[in-house]
């Protein structure tokens, strides 16, 4: 008797193209104003893939397995996230976040947790309010909650409190893709690869899909409105040009103090027998002025320590090296920042950061570095201080005024040239 054939190895399935786009149809007709971005999407098969990932070039590379095994409404979110991390620069925030961390003298690790630390902030940011509204929300979709962290925060403050813990392995399929994170997959095509969107054609759904939310802001959630407000503004974060001030400041001269033996100088060379002793450069010290009058916004208060702490770091992390001058008309107490929880920044009133600017002066020791975080309403000191001053200005209409401000042609000084300005926002 003849043996039966060996059985056949079943083929795999096809992607499922038509139940694919039917779910990018209905993510564009429950999110109209991301429509252009979805549909400027090209689709590559990949079962290199284990979801759904997106690189740069806007690819979105898609497993076949994935979709079989997904109802058409929640593959519409999916649709629908793996875009916002293209809307939202992710890749191109994420590489800035690991060049500010290298310039402070940590470098990045490429591995499997930090690509996972980067991609579970980045979703953090993008799922706190994507779903609801038409789209349902996935069982294991990444949310701040559950991660103790609160909502809605940019990825890269996330980054900042985000550590590979146990109850972030569970999240340890997820992957994105290096559109989400800036680090390249086996699968990406890359910048020669087919289909791919120019920098200028990226640039081009941007624009349309921030004038679709513009236009019609009561359908968008706020992270989104605040997309569209910020997309066009230089691709380098006042942050990092704010942290990249303070530091160029404090590496200036007159930050060293007292000499040391214990690294030779480089001159002794030039005289054979004799050592020379080195400068030694102590840990700066900043002093913070925070603008608290009435022209300046509950909002912008609010957030004023959060950039106290980033400006902590951009000088090692010294807590302690750096104070806090709250003043509105005038400054009366100089606030350690490692008590920073409880300095109240408390004003209302007119504005006079001459004040500010005497009171952080006048402290002992001396700051290296004066940063001043104000919306520009001021008077400014005549002479210039005897150390670095940074500026970072709060964004203002050309035509705003103080409130105390009766003149209704004035305008306020603009910084002086001596000081390094930075606009925040």
């Amino acid at each position: 008797m003849t043996p039966p054939p060996p059985p056949q190895e079943t083929p795999p399935s096809p992607l499922d193209r038509d139940k694919l786009f039917a779910a990018r149809l209905h993510a564009a007709r429950v999110r109209p104003y991301l429509a252009t971005a979805l549909f400027a999407l090209h689709t590559v098969e990949s079962r290199r893939v284990p979801t759904m990932a997106v690189d740069q070039y806007w690819r979105c590379y898609v497993s076949p397995a994935f979709v079989d095994r997904m109802p058409v409404e929640e593959l519409a979110g999916v649709w629908v996230h793996e875009v916002s991390h293209l809307l939202r620069d992710h890749h191109g925030r994420g590489d800035r976040f690991a060049r500010q961390h290298e310039e402070n003298g940590r470098s990045r690790q490429s591995g499997p947790a930090e690509r996972l630390r980067i991609n579970i902030a980045a979703d953090c940011e993008i799922n706190d309010d994507a779903y609801g509204d038409g789209l349902v929300r996935p069982e294991d979709a990444v949310h701040p909650g559950p991660l103790g962290l609160p909502e809605g925060w940019l990825m890269e403050e996330y980054l900042t409190r985000l550590r590979i813990e146990p109850r972030s392995l569970s999240a340890a399929w997820l992957d994105c893709g290096s559109g989400a994170d800036g680090l390249a997959r086996e699968w990406d095509l890359g910048p020669d690869g087919a289909d791919g969107l120019s920098e200028q054609e990226r640039d081009a759904v941007r624009f349309r899909v921030a004038q679709g939310i513009t236009g019609s802001p009561g359908h968008a959630p706020k992270g989104w409105r605040r997309w569209a407000e910020e997309v066009f503004h230089p691709p380098r974060p006042w942050r990092e040009l704010l942290g990249a001030a303070v530091r160029s400041a404090v590496s200036g001269p007159g930050a060293g103090d007292d000499y040391t033996y214990g690294r030779p100088s480089r001159r002794s060379a030039g005289v054979p027998g004799v050592i020379l002793p080195s400068l030694r450069r102590r840990p700066p010290r900043v002093s913070v002025v925070v603008d608290t009058s009435g022209s300046v916004s509950d909002a912008e208060l609010g957030s004023a320590l959060l950039e106290v702490a980033a400006i902590s770091r951009a000088v090692g992390g010294r807590r302690d090296l750096v104070t806090v001058v709250p003043c509105d008309a005038a400054a009366d107490v100089v606030h350690p920042l490692c008590r920073g929880e409880g300095i109240p920044l408390m004003g209302g009133g007119g504005t006079d950061l001459r004040t500010g600017f005497a009171k952080a002066l006048r402290a002992r020791p001396a700051p290296d570095v004066v940063v001043v975080l104000t919306d520009g309403q001021t008077p400014w000191p005549d002479a210039r201080p005897p150390c670095r001053t940074v500026v970072g200005l709060f964004p203002r209409q050309r035509s705003a005024r103080p409130r105390h401000e009766n003149n209704p042609s004035y305008v306020p000084d603009a910084p002086p040239g001596w000081a390094r300005v930075v606009d925040i926002g």
